[in-house]
């Protein structure tokens, strides 16, 4: 039986940013104590970007860390909608960024993406830590409702949309569920009723069928409205 997703609520959008932070940091620094190097997949959107900026502020060792996308838009190099756009400013030059190669054919960037993760993140990939959002609809990465990309279980990454104008790469379900940590950061009252359905592991969300044991939600009340922590 898959373990319940440990909830922990904070007054703000902004304190739930910065314990997300400080979590992302000392995972990676408690990995770092057992391994030469550490591997985390952040997703994209806005609400991380507070908890990135304080992340870097926290000066972490940026070359013994190996930092992926979970999910990136098909999009010309540069615009506001590729995440990478947002990541490249957030970061510093010195971090080991692996941008997912979008701009190349659908398959060729599969397979070049793939390998990358081969390389660097093991075969089938097991991330230290992965970064999710949660979307109103129960979406997670670019898992988005009734989209083929939900089946796929044969490969690490997926092709999914269109959706909101762009088709997008994400990670799939095995490797979320195989990564030793999963870390939700959800914010805003339209996250409701989504986070509800999340923790009670309703799988006809997207975000619901992530079956790792090791989940860690942090929620502002906004979100959290009428859930417990724990």
């Amino acid at each position: 039986m898959t373990r319940r997703p440990e909830l922990r609520i904070y007054n703000d959008a902004a304190a739930a940013a910065q314990a997300a932070a400080a979590y992302l940091a000392g995972q990676l620094a408690r990995r770092l104590e057992q391994a030469p190097r550490a591997t985390l997949a952040l997703s994209g959107g806005r609400s991380p970007w507070d908890m990135i900026q304080a992340w870097v502020d926290s000066s972490p060792p940026w070359g013994r860390i190996d930092i992926f996308q979970v999910d990136e838009r098909a999009a010309p190099e540069g615009e506001s909608a590729r995440n990478l756009t947002a990541l490249r400013t957030l970061l510093p030059p010195t971090a080991c960024l692996h941008a997912m190669p979008v701009q190349l054919p659908e398959e060729q960037a599969r397979a070049v993406q793939a390998e990358v993760l081969r390389h660097l993140v093991g075969d089938p990939p097991i991330f230290d830590l992965i970064h999710l959002g949660l979307g109103a609809d129960g979406h997670t990465a670019s898992l988005l409702p009734g989209d083929a990309a939900l089946g796929v279980t044969d490969a690490p990454l997926a092709w999914s949309g269109p959706y909101q104008g762009h088709r997008r790469m994400t990670l799939t379900y095995p490797v979320l569920n195989a990564a030793r940590r999963i870390l939700f950061l959800v914010v805003g009252a339209d996250k409701r009723g989504a986070l509800g359905r999340l923790l009670a592991g309703d799988g006809t969300i997207p975000a619901g069928r992530v079956r790792n044991p090791a989940i860690l939600i942090m929620a502002d009340r906004t979100a959290a409205e009428g859930l417990s922590e724990g």
